[in-house]
């Protein structure tokens, strides 16, 4: 017999569990969360862990404890979905179904469009924390940088989760190769898709001043194109390679998983994010499809401050469609946090068009700020823990 729900959620990261409380809390029938992660971490600390300034065990939590009371944890992956039928059929085999399908099961890493990557993640010179399994080796791997050595970053291109947040392991970890009087004698080069360091005018200028201090030579306008796992050389695009590599903190490409594709649900690009429309998160095609977070196309640059705007209107257009009512519109806030120094850091705040949107007028967080820095670090993990993942933001 399939189980039915009112609402099925494909995820149980930040998208999925906030959207899941919020949806709770306006009563919005029988939903269910369906992930097989057993886990849940908060993601914004990832590079800070890496970066030497935090234990990553500390900000995870079993996935059980996060789902919100009232809410159905399905402890498996989906693997395959029929939108016209309403089912969805995970790894084991159980197929479930519903009236309301959200998509937000996250990004996962494209191994191979990046050759040889894989195999030096194996050797061990290479890593990521934006590969949560791998933040260990990545915090590893940075501390032992030592006098001589030549490292390498990368600033994935989009779709990427959080893409610029890399910025903040590499320049706490300049600040700490500097504590160690090491800093002048570390080659440091950062790889980056853009014009400009992340090409926003608001925090480029910040950003800018603190590779010219830790001395990072920046490839712009350049992708990471292969990596030669035995002769440690990072490939770029434009032909470049860099050599002699003794650390490299590449983030692999992502795309979103492959089901998505198959079941008609993905845009036409080749990353296959569920398509839907950028302003009220519904599919183009199914009125009962929906989708929010980095999985999804919604032309804007991923994020955990996204997610606070695109959960609350979500909650509220699902709640409008089942009342024949007009659908609330997200205008692509996004954020873009980074630390440039051992303690203080640069807030981008904008929206789809790419204009600014403060979230505190008359203050200007595009400047490096130890209070930014702070709440960053410390203030939003308890918000996220205590609020966000209940739905009360």
């Amino acid at each position: 017999m399939t189980e039915q729900y009112d609402i099925l959620i494909v995820g149980g990261g930040n998208a999925g569990v906030s959207l899941a409380a919020a949806l709770r809390r306006k009563r919005q029938g029988r939903v269910a969360i369906a992930d097989g992660q057993q886990l849940h971490r908060y993601r914004p600390m990832l590079n800070y862990a890496a970066g030497g300034q935090a234990d990553m065990a500390r900000f995870e939590r079993p996935m059980r404890a996060v789902i919100p009371d009232g809410v159905e944890w399905i402890p498996d992956h989906v693997v395959a979905v029929d939108a016209e039928e309403r089912t969805a059929v995970t790894t084991t085999g159980l197929t479930v179904g519903f009236r309301h399908l959200v998509l937000c099961p996250g990004l996962t890493p494209w191994w191979g469009a990046i050759d040889g990557l894989r195999e030096a993640y194996a050797a061990g010179w290479a890593a990521s924390a934006h590969v949560p399994e791998h933040v260990d080796a990545a915090r590893a791997l940075l501390s032992r940088v030592a006098a001589g050595d030549r490292v390498v970053a990368n600033v994935p291109a989009e779709p990427s989760s959080c893409g610029g947040t890399v910025l903040k392991a590499l320049f706490l970890a300049c600040a700490a190769w500097e504590r160690k009087g090491i800093l002048p004698d570390v080659d440091v080069h950062l790889v980056t898709p853009y014009g400009r360091i992340l090409d926003r005018q608001t925090i480029d200028p910040a950003l800018a001043e603190a590779v010219a201090r830790y001395g990072v030579h920046v490839h712009a306008g350049a992708e990471v194109n292969a990596v030669d796992h035995e002769a440690r050389e990072v490939v770029l695009n434009t032909g470049e390679r860099i050599t002699d590599v003794a650390a490299a903190y590449i983030t692999p490409v992502v795309r979103a998983p492959e089901f998505i594709a198959e079941a008609g649900l993905a845009d036409d690009g080749e990353a296959g994010l569920a398509a839907a429309d950028p302003e009220t998160l519904l599919h183009p095609v199914h009125p009962h499809v929906w989708a929010l977070g980095d999985a999804a196309a919604l032309g804007t640059r991923p994020s955990g401050g996204a997610l606070r705007r695109q959960v609350k209107i979500l909650a509220q257009n699902i709640q409008a469609a089942d009342a024949g009512k007009p659908l609330k519109k997200y205008d692509g806030y996004t954020v873009i946090p980074v630390m440039v120094s051992r303690d203080e850091l640069v807030l981008d705040e904008h929206v789809r068009d790419g204009s600014e949107d403060r979230s505190i007028p008359g203050v200007d967080l595009t400047k490096p700020r130890k209070s930014t820095a702070a709440f960053d670090r410390f203030g939003q993990p308890r918000i996220y823990w205590h609020r966000l993942l209940k739905g009360k933001v």
